[in-house]
């Protein structure tokens, strides 16, 4: 039986892609999961790795959907083999069993690449923060209240204007209007 296990990063990503390719694919079962793929616990992988028997194929649409690094990667593809388990990747298009020497070969590759790739994307990110901090800018959500708004904030609650009144004339919450007295 093919087992089919398909994982994006967060609840707003689509998973249609790698489902649609799954099913095209002849995956009778299939898991997923939205979560980010560093995180440990996976209930769909899980599920997956519980349901498959002997026999079965795991089938994921790229290497990287599967572990959290190489090693992990490593480790899940080891261990389906060892319970007599197959690993496909379609996009890499490789297949992992302990019969193949070439098999093997080419998902030790092929993982280390993905790492690499997930290792570059992180470096990237963190450099691209670095450089948005050193221009002053922090990241987050922009503040709903600029300097003379906020000036005028203060005014109004010192002349007894209810901060339900105040909130709705900017149209935020309450709990922003507090906010702002608080930190400035």
């Amino acid at each position: 039986m093919k087992v089919g296990y398909a994982r994006v990063s967060t609840g707003i990503q689509n998973l249609d892609l790698q489902l649609d390719a799954l099913k095209e694919h002849g995956c009778e079962e299939i898991f997923t999961d939205k979560i980010s793929g560093a995180k440990d616990k996976r209930q769909g992988l899980e599920e997956a790795l519980r349901f498959v028997r002997s026999g079965d194929t795991i089938v994921v649409w790229r290497l990287d959907r599967l572990g959290r690094n190489m090693q992990h990667l490593i480790k899940i593809v080891n261990d389906l083999n060892d319970r007599g388990i197959s690993f496909h990747s379609l996009q890499e298009n490789i297949t992992m069993d302990k019969a193949s020497a070439t098999g093997q070969l080419m998902f030790h590759l092929f993982a280390a690449f993905a790492e690499f790739e997930r290792n570059l994307i992180q470096e990237r990110s963190a450099a691209g923060r670095a450089a948005a901090r050193a221009r002053g800018r922090l990241g987050g959500r922009p503040e709903k209240l600029d300097k003379k708004e906020l000036e005028m904030l203060k005014t109004l609650v010192a002349n007894g204007t209810p901060v339900t009144d105040i909130a709705q004339m900017w149209g935020v919450s309450r709990t922003t209007v507090y906010r702002y007295l608080e930190k400035k």
